[in-house]
């Protein structure tokens, strides 16, 4: 039997709250609902990526950082590769809700939305998702 062969990455997101409500994403082409994430890049921080990518997925202009929601490993397989992440989550404030131009890719991609944060764990489509809204919610002293 062969072993897929094995493929390793580092990325990024942000648990995005404001007013008792969380940002989540909508995939229709996977029908999956997500935290904004994504690849962290050569010579970019956690930090950065996390904040880079919620603002191109999310369309939000200007979050900010409050606390790091910690660090988690998954692993699957995908089209003949182990893929093997580490993820990295930040608790995300945001000051205004000034939006943020998405690229078309994205905009296609990626519809945003807010939900309480007392319902948004029930839609998320991931379990390590889950657990880093958990933690958010911890943070933010939430039921």
């Amino acid at each position: 039997m062969s072993e897929l062969p094995v493929r390793e990455y580092e990325a990024a997101g942000g648990v995005v709250a404001r007013d008792g409500k969380v940002l989540l994403l909508w995939r229709p082409a996977r029908d999956e609902i997500r935290l904004p994430k994504g690849h962290v890049e050569p010579g970019e921080s956690r930090e950065a990526t996390a904040l880079r990518e919620t603002r191109e997925e999310g369309g939000v202009a200007h979050p900010r950082i409050a606390a790091e929601l910690g660090r988690q490993q998954v692993e699957f397989d995908h089209d003949g590769i182990h893929w093997i992440r580490q993820e990295s989550y930040f608790l995300m404030t945001l000051d205004d809700a000034e939006p943020f131009p998405r690229s078309p890719e994205d905009a296609a991609e990626f519809a945003p939305f807010w939900v309480s944060l007392a319902d948004a764990e029930t839609l998320l489509s991931f379990p390590t998702e889950r657990e880093f809204l958990r933690r958010a919610r911890a943070a933010l002293g939430s039921q």
